[in-house]
């Protein structure tokens, strides 16, 4: 899919809802205003750049001048040199990266357009104006995204920060249906696997593709989806997304 595309649409979606709301807080990020929000985004911006040019993650982040630069300029800038960086880059080209199975350009590409996507949610929730639906193929990624490097590879790798939800999840599978695809996330008692296909499972959650990765990402309830089974499963997927995506 177009990862550019997504992430120009969503960008400038994000800075129209953020212009007169900046003061507001952000419901989905406690203890942020929309202020704060933009100055995270930028953050993150500038923290790939840094990734992509030097081929290693930055060792201290984020610089202190950051903080002494504009918001709204910053947000702007910060968009321009990462657009501008990624249009000169090809996929497989080396980038520091924290997710070891793909240390390229091609991962920040695609992780750019997601973060972009659920931020801009973020001021949509806070500036209390209608969210414009995630285009099917970007949420369809989006989910594969979160279950499989963000859940799954992050149980593995911090695995004692999963513990005790995995134990909770006592082995039973979790399955997410939208858009003609089905995850099966199986949950503990010592690791976390996700899988594509028709296995069964001790609970699903449905929803359109929009809907399920809001829900994925806790930025919409219970009541935006359908749950079926045994809800003590459910309720462990969610707390291990919490943890995942904190």
């Amino acid at each position: 899919m177009d990862f550019h595309a997504a992430l120009e649409t969503d960008f400038a979606r994000l800075v129209e809802v953020s212009a007169g709301n900046l003061d507001r807080p952000v419901p989905s990020c406690p203890g942020w205003t929309v202020d704060d929000l933009d100055r995270h985004v930028a953050a993150v911006y500038l923290h790939k750049i840094a990734c992509i040019r030097d081929k290693t993650e930055p060792a201290d982040w984020p610089p202190a001048e950051l903080a002494q630069e504009e918001t709204q300029s910053q947000l702007r800038r910060a968009y321009r040199e990462l657009t501008d960086e990624l249009a000169a880059r090809a996929d497989d080209e080396p980038a520091g990266n924290w997710y070891a199975p793909d240390p390229t350009v091609g991962f920040w590409r695609r992780r750019m357009a997601q973060e972009t996507v659920i931020h801009r949610i973020d001021a949509e929730l806070a500036a209390g104006v209608p969210s414009v639906d995630v285009p099917a193929d970007l949420a369809l990624d989006g989910i594969d995204e979160v279950l499989r490097i963000f859940l799954e590879y992050s149980a593995a790798t911090w695995h004692d920060e999963f513990v005790e939800d995995l134990r909770v999840g006592g082995g039973r599978s979790v399955a997410l249906a939208a858009g003609g695809r089905r995850w099966l996330v199986a949950i503990g008692p010592d690791m976390l696997t996700v899988a594509e296909g028709d296995g069964p499972a001790a609970a699903e959650v449905t929803g359109s593709p929009d809907a399920l990765l809001r829900w994925l990402w806790r930025r919409s309830d219970d009541a935006t989806v359908t749950i079926t089974g045994d809800s003590i499963a459910v309720a462990a997927l969610r707390d291990l997304l919490r943890t995942a995506t904190q």
